[in-house]
């Protein structure tokens, strides 16, 4: 018999992660942007079933949380691109791993 050490801390790691990446986009735009940074415009065509607006939510939302940088062109037309932040980086890893296990074990 095995001793069960894991129980519910309501600010645990694992929580604090949860609520980062709650959004039904996030994990993918991350995803997305772990090779280079995206223009907008790239990004919105590349999911063509997200909102534009839940896009912009979901993007705000991981730059807030310091997993996505934003960088602002002062050129015309204006020019918006993504990239992960170091956080962002170092969170690469996971999703990576997370996407090598859904196409291995989530075969219809």
């Amino acid at each position: 018999m095995t001793k069960n050490t894991k129980f519910y801390i309501p600010d645990c790691g694992l929580t604090k992660v949860q609520q980062m990446l709650g959004g039904k986009w996030k994990l993918l735009l991350l995803w997305y942007l772990s090779e280079e940074p995206k223009r907008f415009g790239e990004i919105r065509r590349t999911f063509p079933d997200i909102t534009e607006s839940m896009l912009t939510k979901q993007l705000r939302e991981l730059e807030q949380d310091k997993l996505i940088h934003r960088e602002v062109f002062k050129v015309v037309p204006p020019k918006v691109e993504y990239s992960l932040t170091d956080l962002g980086l170092k969170f690469s890893p996971i999703i990576e791993a997370m996407h090598e296990w859904g196409e291995v074990n989530l075969k219809n």
